[in-house]
């Protein structure tokens, strides 16, 4: 890509960062722009797939705490228009009829499985904030299974959170291998690391699956040697 366009389309304060990291040489900075972009992509199976696991998990509790598979349309009229929620505006009752919507819209039949799948990250690791957990009993922890008894709903909650951020920020195209303004893949490093830990406390079995879809390392390895290359 020429100059000029990658300038105009891409932003030269984005590019700049990547300029000034490797010692203003155009070309390291690019190879390290692109580093980027191929390391945001290796993020995105494990991250997927770690949501499909966290929404099934709580879904099938929250079946079984209700003795309901259809719990996600009835608690609409129970415990989420809990009067305590109002400060809240009672996101999870809205998120839930803002589904049933679209597809009424769609003409598409209305099923517990489409609205489940539908739901935001952010709308399952709400459950984990204290307005909504103390409402259905504490529930959310008990996927964790194998978790250390030092863990409590808010540091999981602190680790999904900081899941979600990183997700978003990998959406929104921010660069992933800054610590400042040093060329460092610490925080890909530091939310895998929490990724892992809540899938071994879910269920240990699942850390090979993750594992065979997982290439970041090699990615970080490539934007390290970009690094080195700039010494």
């Amino acid at each position: 890509m020429r100059n000029e366009l990658r300038n105009k389309y891409l932003s030269r304060p984005r590019l700049n960062r990547y300029l000034n990291a490797t010692g203003n040489n155009k070309n390291r900075s690019k190879r390290l722009y692109n580093a980027n972009i191929r390391l945001a992509q290796a993020t995105h199976p494990i991250l997927t797939q770690f949501e499909v696991v966290l929404r099934n998990s709580l879904n099938l509790q929250l079946s079984s705490h209700f003795l309901d598979s259809d719990w996600i349309i009835n608690q609409k009229n129970g415990f989420m228009r809990n009067n305590s929620l109002r400060y809240s505006n009672f996101f999870l009752k809205r998120s839930v009829q803002k589904t049933e919507n679209k597809l009424k819209r769609r003409g598409i039949p209305i099923t517990s499985g489409k609205i489940i799948s539908d739901q935001t990250f952010g709308f399952w690791i709400a459950l984990f904030l204290r307005h909504h957990y103390s409402l259905i009993a504490g529930q959310p922890i008990h996927i964790f299974v194998n978790k250390p008894i030092t863990e409590d709903r808010a540091s999981i909650y602190s680790k999904l959170d900081d899941i979600r951020n990183f997700r978003n920020r990998v959406n929104h195209c921010e660069p992933l291998c800054f610590n400042g303004n040093e060329i460092d893949c610490i925080e890909v490093i530091n939310i895998r690391t929490k990724l892992y830990q809540l899938i071994e406390w879910i269920e240990p079995e699942l850390i090979p699956f993750f594992e065979s879809i997982d290439n970041i390392q090699s990615k970080i390895d490539h934007i390290m040697r970009i690094k080195k290359a700039c010494c």
